[in-house]
């Protein structure tokens, strides 16, 4: 069974309703990043940090996975399927994706502020000021801030290497490191691009098909041509 990965950007939510980050009427749009993405925005001010993620959870629960999500899924009747993404939400998973590596943290969890690998499950949408971690340190977002290592792309790379079929939606492939996860790749493992607009693709050098599609509409037209 060939290996097929799937890469995974906001473009991919975006379709289910997800405000993205990097559009103009994004989620950026009334913040900055300093103010509520970086281990300094938490220490300085703990509760507009933390009111930001409450906010993304409730807007979340009112999301469904969209036909793009469906289509990855059931993709697994035919390949060895590993996703990728960028994103933080579970869409992924609630459509059916039994293998999610989610680069950039998840929505549905926290961790301890003292261990990064003491991590638990969140309940709904709401995280307490003061909640706490079985070791007793403050919880926090289980998200990779702006300016912390990545930890989950050294598996992520491995899991690049080893692909037979790439896809990529809905991703800029300017964020770093995630978008050189395509550096990775064997030199004849095609690529599959879906995204309507323009994204910089100058770090790849396999045979690539570009499908100028968004993810809910190109992903179940290439999905039924992949083989």
């Amino acid at each position: 069974m060939k290996r097929l990965v799937v890469f995974t950007g906001a473009g991919m939510s975006a379709d289910s309703g997800l405000a993205t980050f990097r559009d103009a009427d994004g989620l950026w749009a009334d913040y900055r990043i300093e103010e509520v993405c970086t281990p300094e925005a938490l220490a300085r001010d703990r509760k507009k940090v933390i009111d930001f993620y409450n906010m993304r959870r409730r807007e979340l629960l009112g999301c469904a996975p969209n036909a793009g999500h469906l289509a990855i899924a059931e993709l697994e009747s035919r390949f060895d399927v590993q996703v990728i993404t960028q994103n933080v939400d579970d869409l992924h998973e609630r459509a059916g994706s039994s293998r999610v590596l989610h680069l950039h943290g998840e929505l549905t969890k926290l961790r301890s502020e003292r261990n990064p690998d003491l991590i638990v499950p969140i309940e709904g949408w709401e995280q307490p000021l003061d909640a706490r971690a079985p070791d007793g340190a403050l919880l926090r977002p289980h998200i990779v801030f702006f300016g912390e290592s990545v930890p989950m792309f050294e598996p992520a790379a491995r899991i690049a290497a080893g692909a037979d079929l790439f896809v990529v939606v809905g991703t800029s492939l300017a964020v770093y490191p995630a978008a050189s996860l395509v550096g990775y790749l064997r030199p004849d493992v095609p690529v599959y691009l879906v995204d309507p607009g323009k994204p910089d693709i100058r770090s790849i050098r396999n045979p690539l098909t570009h499908i100028k599609a968004r993810a809910a509409e190109g992903l179940p037209s290439l999905a039924r041509t992949l083989q």
